[in-house]
């Protein structure tokens, strides 16, 4: 296992890390025995933004005796109560959620404090005026936060927070699709909070390089999307090791974090640190023109601005991801400010994407599908 210091700490962190949106697959008894075999293996980053209650006390139990060799992310706004993910900014909701994850997984401090899933100013604003921010600053300084850190898909709202100077860490989503859907031409995402262009996200990998703010990797295989050529927007299909290499060779990128079902996926991507150059050479993405992406949202957001104040790209992403099996983007796309049952049927998005997706239809079939 390979490792990648902290800027701004001592803390060496693993160039593959462990999410857990998927791993409730597992019984607790297998979670338990997955997040062994990962510590076993040289893994020591770990993110609690799961979509159930079950994995932690399952980590709990299986770092009992290791806590002082593992990293934690823990998310400020993701709420438990109900045995499953849910997301508020209701301060004293996530106090007790806090609570109650450092009780779950045995520990009496968070190595990484995070301020959870921001992708609209609105987002922001909210949590600021909430003094859900005020208190993750005040646990550092008391000790039980070691750093701040913030989770996003948004470039222009992640530099917002950037601006604030107060992360360590970002935890962002990153992976060829994402990067290649933006374009070339930042001008038509602008104003938007989308994933961004090309120029826009490689510029807020530099800027985190040189702040000194690590970034942690979500998404590296969108949702599992860019395995499979009929859901990749390529319609080719990488492997796991190409989309990992893709991320940790990205400016400021300290691990991929990678989900895993069972013990079979992780065994899988812990075969990265031993694969051959060759079986990690993305170099196939140089092959890929963009007529490989037609009929398929992209992200790109190129059909911006919508009057009717769509997010056309965001919308899409929570989408996809939630029919490729994500629990927490049917939650992220429920708490946008704008839904697709405001699309206005006017025929803009249809004219200017460049991927000729029919949005409007689109969009009538996502509202219908998250509304059902």
């Amino acid at each position: 296992m390979l490792y990648r210091k902290l800027p701004k700490g001592e803390e060496k962190i693993s160039i593959l890390g462990i999410g857990t949106s998927s791993i409730q697959a597992s019984g607790e008894k297998e979670i338990e025995e997955i997040v062994t075999a990962a510590i076993e293996n040289g893994i020591n980053f770990f993110d609690m933004a799961s979509s159930e209650a079950k994995p932690f006390a399952a980590y709990g139990q299986a770092m009992a005796g290791v806590r002082d060799k593992v990293y934690f992310q823990i998310h400020f706004g993701a709420n438990y109560e109900t045995g499953t993910y849910g997301w508020t900014t209701n301060l004293d909701t996530v106090k007790r959620s806090v609570d109650w994850q450092l009780k779950a997984l045995r520990t009496n401090y968070i190595d990484f404090g995070f301020i959870h899933c921001i992708d609209e100013s609105a987002d922001l604003h909210e949590v600021e005026k909430a003094g859900i921010i005020r208190y993750i600053e005040e646990l550092k300084g008391q000790g039980v936060v070691r750093h701040i850190g913030l989770s996003s898909h948004t470039p222009k709202l992640v530099n917002e927070v950037l601006d604030m100077g107060i992360l360590d860490m970002l935890m962002f989503s990153i992976n060829p699709a994402y990067d290649y859907a933006g374009g070339s031409e930042p001008n038509y995402a602008a104003d938007s909070y989308a994933v961004g262009s090309v120029e826009e996200r490689m510029n807020l990998y530099r800027r985190c390089e040189t702040d000194g703010v690590g970034i942690s990797v979500m998404k590296a295989f969108s949702g599992g999307q860019l395995l499979n050529a009929k859901t990749s927007p390529f319609g080719k299909a990488l492997t796991e090791y190409q989309c990992i290499q893709y991320v940790l060779d990205k400016p400021g990128v300290l691990t991929a974090l990678t989900g895993v079902r069972n013990k079979a996926d992780l065994d899988k991507i812990l075969g990265f640190c031993h694969a051959s150059p060759e079986e990690k050479d993305y170099s196939i993405l140089g092959s890929f023109a963009p007529q490989d992406a037609d009929g398929k949202c992209v992200y790109c957001n190129h059909c911006q601005p919508c009057p009717a104040g769509l997010d056309i790209g965001l919308i899409n992403k929570y989408y996809d991801l939630a029919n490729a099996g994500d629990a927490l983007a049917k939650s992220h796309y429920e708490n946008l400010a704008v839904k697709a049952d405001a699309c206005v049927q006017c025929g803009h998005c249809n004219k200017r994407c460049p991927f000729h997706v029919d949005q409007m239809n689109r969009m009538q079939e996502i509202d219908s599908w998250f509304c059902g």
